[in-house]
């Protein structure tokens, strides 16, 4: 089933238009009136895949490819070694070449995140410099999780404090409960707000009240709200989020783009049209079928998606069947 003509006729005048917009000119919507961000991060991201090989190695010639691809997209920037990236399968090695082969091919107007977080503060602190060292602008740390149990307030604020004291570059939070069994509380986020080179979070939990609590209780602070998935960007954006670090980017990068435009342009109606089309697809790469999903749609959309690396299995041909059926299903295919 082909795209509503209605939908893709708005796509097209909209992407026509961003092309040709300056991203570091689009006010983040968390930030308070008359006060720009250090640095904003305003608008979408992708958490990039990892390509492999079929031998499981990293393919760093499909991952450049990868990225030259998306540079037609007007994407704010790219995630590299976020949980879609397999980062817990790379060793420290394989991450750091990820991400000096993303910042080679990524060009030098957009945002290059890199995931840096580890167990340890310590090992934390070291692979940030080198993620900076390999050409980030920005680690993405997520919260240690193995001792959930010892993670308290106080422990958390205190990795983090560690960490952006530390860190060469500015660091964004990344709170994934999905993954980690741990939200990172709000007291944490509040206080950690205020540390000069701490500037965001990225919340995976889809909880809307807790982002816009987190967007309120940070107004006075240089200090941006991401949504962690494109199943709930325009909920997001309706208090005061000022982008979103989506998988589904992966796939529909310019329908991203374009909801991102519709909520800062105030074009609500279309925003919510086009986000119900993304629901259910987003689901399907997420939750549903994770990142051998999110792979396999990739290469119906012109990207090199490949094997995940073991213990992760691909689809069964009934997987691969339903996934195509809710991108059909939504006109995406």
């Amino acid at each position: 089933m082909a795209l509503s003509t209605r939908l893709a006729s708005s796509l097209r005048s909209t992407l026509a238009a961003l092309h040709w917009a300056a991203p570091r000119q689009c006010r983040g919507l968390s930030t308070p009136q008359g006060s720009e961000p250090s640095l904003n991060l305003g608008g979408i991201f992708p958490p990039l895949a990892t390509p492999f090989s079929p031998t499981q190695e990293v393919d760093y010639a499909q991952l450049e490819g990868n990225v030259r691809r998306y540079a037609s997209i007007p994407f704010r920037g790219l995630v590299a070694l976020g949980s879609n990236g397999e980062y817990p399968y790379l060793a420290s090695c394989e991450r750091v070449e990820v991400v000096s082969c993303v910042r080679r091919a990524l060009p030098r107007d957009r945002l290059l995140l890199a995931g840096s977080g580890c167990e340890s503060t310590q090992a934390t602190i070291e692979l940030t410099v080198s993620m900076a060292e390999a050409g980030a602008d920005v680690a993405l740390v997520v919260t240690p999780c193995y001792y959930r149990g010892a993670m308290t307030t106080a422990a958390l604020i205190h990795h983090y404090t560690e960490v952006g004291d530390a860190s060469p570059i500015p660091v964004v939070l990344y709170s994934v409960p999905a993954n980690t069994g741990l939200d990172l509380p709000m007291e944490a986020v509040i206080t950690l707000a205020q540390h000069p080179n701490i500037i965001g979070i990225k919340d995976s939990g889809g909880d809307i009240t807790r982002m816009g609590l987190m967007v309120h209780k940070t107004r006075q602070e240089d200090f941006q709200v991401l949504a962690g998935s494109a199943g709930f960007l325009l909920a997001s954006y309706a208090v005061g989020a000022s982008g979103g670090v989506c998988a589904l980017a992966n796939v529909l990068g310019d329908p991203l783009c374009q909801l991102d435009h519709l909520c800062r342009t105030g074009q609500w109606q279309e925003a919510r049209d086009l986000q119900h089309h993304l629901i259910e697809p987003n689901t399907a790469v997420t939750r549903r079928f994770g990142i051998p999903g999110l792979k396999k749609a990739m290469e119906w959309f012109g990207y090199y998606g490949g094997p995940c690396r073991a213990p992760l299995a691909p689809l069964s041909p009934a997987q691969v069947e339903e996934l195509r059926s809710t991108f059909s299903a939504n006109g995406w295919l």
